[in-house]
């Protein structure tokens, strides 16, 4: 799930911006806040469907990235220009399978990857520290770029995949062509998660002090009690999302990576400082602590009404600071936390969008 910072200035839900339809979205956004570089263009608009259309990828392909042998899904032609999906927790690659094929269809060569830990995703060796500091993640992805050979890319995800894609903006933007980031700005500081939250906001982060304890732990190495704890997650971040058990099922066999329990543990141990990270990302960690660096790409933030991770009201003032390039921001209505499966054409259309600021 999203970082605390994210809970800086909320203590529960809020919507207070007006919300406008916008044709061909479902969920509603509210107006955008453009900040328009001199070689904005147009955007195509992205054709409407019903959440739930696709079910499924056709194949999922294998490369060797880093120390990992990186699971992925490729829609779209093999010359399009590139965009890269990344998910959360708990979700799998199956947050995008509306999304992947709408921008397919727009000529994008799509790739959607399983994060360490996640589906097909291997360590490549059984020596390699199972750490998943958030300089790790983002290194996984430049790993995977390089391998497809793939110097530069939009960038679009929630998430864990949203402070992927931050931290790559951040810090290679040479990488990045823009991006999208749901929840705004998600680039974890260690030190500044030591600092209380108001008791509505830690509320909301049960499972995080759970998984602290050795209770927690427990559940998350027993694969029929951690799939049961991600089911109960995925009611509470997305109330007005009534997902079936099929679709469910389809994103639990993610789950069952060997290697799941000991990435998810170590994420959001190692955010709060229960543990430390290896010593090879120290200096990422570095460069992303206080002061944070800006992300300059082009850049459109998108918050989910419905979330309870969304801080009041859903403006994005709380991390437009952080954003000095081309920029949109939009508040998407009735829409939890799963925002790329539950709105796919609100997402996709974002990705576009992004792609012409």
């Amino acid at each position: 799930m999203i970082d605390r910072r994210t809970f800086g200035k909320a203590v529960g839900l809020g919507t207070g911006a007006a919300a406008v339809s916008l044709a061909g979205l479902h969920g509603s956004a509210s107006a955008a806040t453009p900040s328009h570089g001199p070689a904005a263009s147009v955007a195509p608009t992205v054709p409407t469907i019903t959440p739930g259309t696709h079910t499924g990828f056709k194949k999922i392909k294998q490369v060797k990235a880093g120390v990992l042998d990186i699971g992925y899904a490729e829609l779209g032609p093999a010359h399009g220009p590139v965009v890269l999906l990344l998910h959360g927790w708990p979700y799998d690659i199956h947050s995008f399978v509306d999304v992947a094929p709408l921008l397919a269809d727009q000529g994008y060569r799509v790739l959607v990857p399983y994060l360490r830990g996640h589906g097909s995703t291997r360590f490549l060796s059984h020596r390699t520290p199972r750490t998943a500091e958030q300089s790790a993640i983002a290194l996984d992805i430049i790993a995977f770029m390089d391998a497809l050979k793939i110097p530069k890319a939009t960038l679009a995800g929630f998430d864990w995949g949203s402070r992927t894609a931050d931290i790559i903006a951040a810090l290679w933007p040479e990488r990045v062509k823009s991006m999208v980031s749901t929840s705004g700005y998600l680039i974890t500081d260690v030190q500044a998660q030591m600092n209380p939250l108001p008791p509505a906001a830690e509320h909301n982060w049960w499972y995080q002090w759970y998984f602290a304890s050795e209770r927690g732990k427990k559940t998350m190495e027993d694969e029929t009690k951690r799939i049961d704890l991600c089911r109960y997650v995925w009611t509470l971040v997305s109330p007005n999302w009534d997902f079936s058990d099929e679709v469910f099922n389809r994103t639990a066999e993610a789950f069952k990576n060997p290697d799941y329990a000991a990435i998810v543990l170590f994420n959001y141990r190692w955010r709060i400082g229960l543990i430390k990270g290896e010593p090879r990302y120290d200096r990422y960690e570095k460069q992303l602590a206080a002061p944070q660096p800006a992300i300059r790409v082009p850049t459109v933030t998108l918050d989910a009404a419905l979330d309870p991770f969304t801080a009041a009201p859903g403006d994005g003032s709380g991390y437009r600071q952080h954003f000095t390039g081309p920029y949109l921001h939009r508040l998407i209505t009735n829409i939890g936390h799963n925002l790329p499966q539950e709105a796919p054409t609100a997402f996709a259309q974002a990705v576009v969008d992004a792609d012409h600021l």
